[in-house]
């Protein structure tokens, strides 16, 4: 645990959260984002696969759970204020950053042209001695990181995918070296709802003592009741209506 973070308080007016599959969202940065939203910013979440291979249950097909876990996606997100959802379909457990969902990614960006986007951690193998951290939740953090750098600015690249476009910042969520910590502390039950909504995948298990364990844990770092981390890269100031052309 990191001894002393900086808070980090600013909102920005848009985002986009990347990510491998439905829930990853809500265990990670749900708290950062209920209280983004709460204060105007504008949040798009990408889910790069809809967990269509997530469940022991013998009964269920791909088809069938691609249908569950969106809509369970769906209602986390009306949860913490998030309307705009992408769901790309990717098969689950069988992600690659390749180049071309790099330029998936790009496209998309280059629509939304999100002021900040959050990502996982791709240096993330082992969480404690407990977690592996998922093959997809890396290649997804991996991809993401490629797109918004340095494919979704260079305006010889693609363009036919649309106007280059310069992301300010990144938030790496749940890093192995956190640099600010966002205080969720009014947002924490917001979160705990979203994860709630994961009924295929909570089963009988009620994350809030879990969840609030964890960010009471990362509170401490700054003397607030709960928080999330990340590792913040500020790589570009804000963009002008002159400065990337087509």
């Amino acid at each position: 645990m990191d001894s002393k973070l900086e808070l980090d308080n600013s909102i920005p007016n848009s985002a986009v959260v990347i990510a491998a599959h439905p829930d990853d969202p809500d265990f990670t940065c749900a708290g950062t984002v209920a209280k983004w939203t709460a204060g105007g910013c504008k949040v798009t979440y990408v889910l790069l696969t809809s967990g269509d291979v997530g469940t022991d249950d013998p009964h269920i097909t791909r088809q069938e759970l691609v249908a569950i876990r969106e809509a369970e996606q769906t209602a986390a997100c009306a949860a913490v204020g998030v309307t705009d959802i992408i769901f790309l379909r990717h098969p689950d457990c069988q992600l690659v950053p390749t180049l071309e969902l790099r330029r998936e990614l790009t496209g998309i960006l280059r629509k939304v042209r999100p002021d900040v986007v959050i990502c996982g951690d791709p240096t993330a193998l082992f969480y404690g001695g407990e977690y592996i951290n998922h093959p997809d939740h890396r290649a997804a953090a991996i991809v993401a990181l490629d797109a918004v750098f340095p494919s979704v600015s260079q305006r010889l690249l693609w363009p036919e995918l649309g106007k280059a476009h310069r992301v300010c910042a990144v938030y790496v969520s749940s890093p192995q070296e956190a640099n600010i910590l966002v205080d969720i502390s009014d947002t924490i039950d917001r979160k705990i709802a979203a994860l709630r909504a994961h009924k295929s995948q909570m089963g009988d298990w009620d994350p809030e003592e879990r969840i609030k364990g964890w960010a009471a844990e990362n509170g401490k770092a700054a003397g607030v009741a709960y928080a999330e981390r990340y590792r913040r890269m500020k790589i570009n100031e804000p963009e002008t209506d002159e400065d990337v052309s087509t």
